[in-house]
């Protein structure tokens, strides 16, 4: 064990130096994360191209390197910044749904999630090398690693057998009022959503058959919604909007600009580790049995619902750990969602492959108290459940601290408590509150939230980090540690630079036409943030050319572009990929681990 040589740590980067160098897409996010978790990082100028490179040296983990390009499994040329990954690796396809035809984030999501990979790698390998285990000193990922993780659910969907319960098709919130204010609606079952639009007298037909892709609207990216759903609300005050998602049991958020945010935003970490006063007295966990997963020996129960948790949970277990996950009685429904492989939901293996499961009734005291015999055990407690039922449960951090001192517990929270009257946590209502909306679209697009679910999962990323972060403190102080982060924590990591833009009194949003795709004969064209002017005025030639034919004649002006991958079914026969997408047993394709430690 390494804590007692550093006991009087109080973070867990605490005494680490770290060189950084590279493009501020790549490494602003990690510098700071980097710099809130102790690490000391000296200003430097970013580089405008080329991969991001990490050093850290300290007393704790000796020195550990990171290598972060915006191409990683894809060829060099294939993804050479956030507008061509996107392009690459169908993310503008997903995201583009809900319009009809592929289109880009104004945000730069890849490289943003690519730059809290890299921060994981480096904490796990400095776990893994303070457990003493694992002599992993170098970590490699890649923007386009990162964007596949992100679209895991949506392409092991499109590459099962199975077709979708809802067919995609363009359509989805928000909604308009009367008087112009574009909202958000959250209704978790049909109970709500029905009462919610009697309220404002929609026609049954409509309510009925709007049901169906509003709920699969999180699977989907998309809600092809009926007409007469929006003009309905487009007819109807907004204070009656609110008055009838109040009494349905549902709830409303309006779109909040970008302006409003700056004077909320503080400058908070996207999470909090608070480690426990009392000492503890560590077991004397193994070394890593496997070199080559630096948190292997350790395990983490998971009590997680839809995408956060259980994403965060996941990356653990591709870290190595052995992930226990919490399921009610019966099981998790969502094991059955189509599409399926093998009668498994290919989604819910995105997000499970490789957990073990066991059936607790929490709400049972026999089954809290079968919780807290588990979490005696454990190195991990995870969980996103509202807030207040943990403590409901018995199973607050007080309470598993009781029977293990030396425990992360770890709470992937909506709000984390920091922001007053907010709706549900869920990622399209914090998208709405947060003016993410505003920041994933370019200005001469309406403000909406992406669909895809950006906040959601970023959020797992970020409680994953979170843990890691906490793992390694808990090594270095000897004391077990709560950690918290929140969807708010991923909606304030994502929108930063727009934040930054508008505190420094410019616009906070991308300009018009930004990272919006080109036509082709055949298809569609990305190209790249620099090459864009100089493509666009090629757009109408460009439209007599396959997109293949485009791309070649763009590289030979040294221009760069990619073609545009709007069929995700194609993912895993696509030459640039090199067979980085696999199948399970199951048959359910398999997005590869972000890192490669050596």
């Amino acid at each position: 064990m390494g804590h007692p040589a550093v006991i009087c740590a109080t973070q867990p980067l605490e005494g680490v130096r770290l060189e950084v160098s590279g493009p501020s897409a790549l490494t602003s996010p990690a510098l700071g994360h980097l710099r809130a978790l102790g690490a000391t990082v000296p200003e430097t100028p970013p580089a405008h191209g080329g991969p991001a490179r990490f050093a850290a040296a300290g007393k704790g983990p000796g020195k550990v390197t990171a290598h972060t390009a915006w191409a990683d499994a894809l060829p060099a040329t294939a993804a050479v910044d956030e507008s061509t990954v996107q392009a690459a690796t169908g993310m503008m396809h997903v995201h583009g749904r809900r319009d009809g035809r592929p289109r880009g984030l104004a945000v730069d999501y890849a490289a943003t999630c690519a730059s809290v990979l890299t921060v994981q790698g480096l904490l796990a390998a400095m776990l893994g090398r303070a457990r003493g285990g694992v002599r992993s000193t170098h970590v490699t990922t890649g923007a386009d690693r990162a964007a596949l993780l992100t679209l895991s659910q949506y392409i092991a969907a499109a590459n099962a057998p199975e077709a979708e319960t809802v067919a995609p098709a363009p359509g989805g919130p928000p909604f308009t009022a009367r008087c112009g204010t574009r909202f958000e609606l959250e209704a978790l079952d049909p109970v709500p959503w029905a009462r919610f639009w009697r309220e404002l007298g929609a026609p049954e037909a409509a309510i009925r058959a709007g049901w169906p892709p509003f709920q699969f609207r999180y699977a989907t990216a998309c809600a092809p919604l009926p007409e007469a759903l929006h003009r309905t609300a487009r007819d109807t005050s907004w204070a009656r909007i609110r008055q009838a998602a109040a009494a349905a049991g549902a709830e409303v958020c309006p779109l909040r600009p970008l302006a409003d945010r700056v004077a909320e935003c503080g400058g908070a970490a996207p999470w909090t580790l608070t480690p426990r006063a009392e000492a503890w007295a560590a077991p004397g966990s193994a070394p890593a049995p496997d070199p080559a997963l630096p948190l292997s020996g350790l395990t983490v129960l998971e009590a997680g619902r839809r995408i956060q948790a259980p994403l965060a949970a996941h990356l653990l277990g591709l870290l190595g750990a052995d992930v226990v996950r919490i399921e009610p009685p019966g099981g998790d429904p969502l094991r059955g969602m189509p599409p399926c492989c093998s009668d498994i939901s290919a989604r819910w293996l995105a997000l499970n492959r490789g957990k073990r499961a066991v059936q607790i009734d929490i709400k049972s005291r026999a089954g809290q108290a079968e919780l807290r015999e588990l979490a005696a055990g454990a190195d991990v407690f995870l969980h996103n459940w509202a807030p207040g039922k943990a403590e409901q449960f018995g199973l607050g951090a007080e309470d598993l601290a009781a029977v293990n001192a030396g425990l992360v517990y770890a709470y992937t929270s909506g709000w984390a408590g920091r922001l007053a009257d907010v709706p549900m946590g869920t990622d399209f209502m914090v998208q709405a509150r947060t003016g993410v909306g505003e920041a994933a679209r370019p200005a001469d697009e309406a403000p909406a939230p992406s669909l895809m679910t950006l906040i959601d999962v970023l959020g797992g990323l970020l409680g994953a980090e979170a843990v890691v972060s906490g793992l390694l403190l808990r090594e270095r102080v000897g004391r077990g540690v709560r950690v918290e982060s929140s969807l708010l924590g991923a909606a304030e990591t994502l929108t930063a630079p727009a934040l930054r833009r508008a505190m420094a009194g410019g616009s906070p949003r991308r300009p018009a036409g930004f990272r919006r795709p080109l036509a082709t004969a055949d298809g569609w064209l990305a190209p790249s943030d620099d090459s864009a002017p100089a493509v666009g005025r090629r757009a109408a030639a460009l439209r007599e050319l396959t997109s293949q034919q485009a791309v070649d004649g763009l590289h030979e002006q040294g221009l760069s572009a990619t073609a545009v991958v709007t069929e995700l079914g194609a993912l895993p026969h696509d030459p640039r990929f090199g067979g980085a997408l696999t199948r399970d047993p199951l048959g359910s394709l398999v997005v590869p681990a972000p890192w490669r430690f050596a």
